[in-house]
């Protein structure tokens, strides 16, 4: 298991900072939110981009993804969708990450026209994905919150360069059990984003174990060699205690989970 953290976890905070706290926490990557109000975002400049890439070669942390917010069931034009997926392929490829993340974002659409609507802009994006040696994944979110509704999508598209992101906590709020989730994800998956939480009622992000979410059955579905990504959401919720601080322990945490039975 390889194992990462979210930029939502510390937002704003420095390049030079995110490098730092990955590797003198035992962290082989970082997902990188990619936000104008972050350091990394698509308007960056080719030598910007160029300096991130060489901060994290430095530092020996891969780039594991670049989390963007195109939101590929929404309604709409297809063009300002497919502008946004080109500039965040191109900005992973400009830091050496092999994913993107987007979201589903279809509302309150019915979930045939949704499904067909994300289908149809993830396929027409996969090729130049492809030329890049990018993968798109699709997030377990919103309108497509279980792992049998990125399925469906991912399967319609039917390219290697779509995937998934199997964020664990949406999965379970869906009702799915993990072993489901996993089984309907695995030919499609990119990485796993985990995190815990109190409730469904209360989701404000807590230490890794402290919560309700079923993370070492979640784990046990893995591959030995999968990407694991904490998403800490401090981001959304400024009060919750502060990541750097839990980093170390968080990580100790997940490789006692995926540590193989005896």
């Amino acid at each position: 298991m390889k194992l990462a953290f979210s930029t939502l976890g510390v937002p704003g905070t420095s390049v030079p900072e995110v490098v730092r706290l990955a590797a003198g926490n035992g962290y082989q990557g970082v997902e990188l939110r990619a936000h104008p109000e972050e350091p990394v975002h698509p308007g960056l400049t080719p030598g910007e981009r160029a300096a991130v890439a060489e901060e994290f070669r430095r530092g020996g942390v891969a780039v594991l993804a670049v989390a963007g917010y195109a939101r590929v069931a929404a309604e709409g034009d297809d063009e300002p969708v497919a502008a946004e997926l080109a500039g965040l392929v191109e900005l992973a490829r400009d830091l050496g990450a092999p994913y993107v993340r987007v979201f589903p974002g279809g509302g309150g659409q019915d979930p045939a026209e949704a499904d067909a609507t994300a289908a149809r802009r993830l396929g027409a994006a996969a090729p130049h994905a492809a030329d890049l040696g990018v993968r798109i994944l699709l997030e377990t979110h919103d309108s497509h919150r279980a792992g049998a509704d990125v399925a469906r999508v991912a399967g319609t598209v039917g390219h290697g360069s779509v995937g998934a992101v199997w964020d664990v906590m949406h999965t379970w709020l869906a009702g799915e059990e993990a072993p489901a989730s996993h089984a309907v994800l695995a030919p499609h998956l990119g990485y796993v984003q985990v995190k815990d939480i109190a409730s469904a009622e209360d989701t404000t992000p807590l230490p890794l174990g402290a919560g309700v979410l079923p993370l070492r059955t979640c784990l046990d579905a893995l591959d030995p060699g999968a990407w694991v990504c904490w998403e800490y959401e401090k981001r959304w919720y400024p009060d919750a205690g502060e990541l750097p601080a839990l980093l170390a322990e968080g990580r100790e945490y997940l490789l006692r989970l995926g540590a193989p039975k005896q």
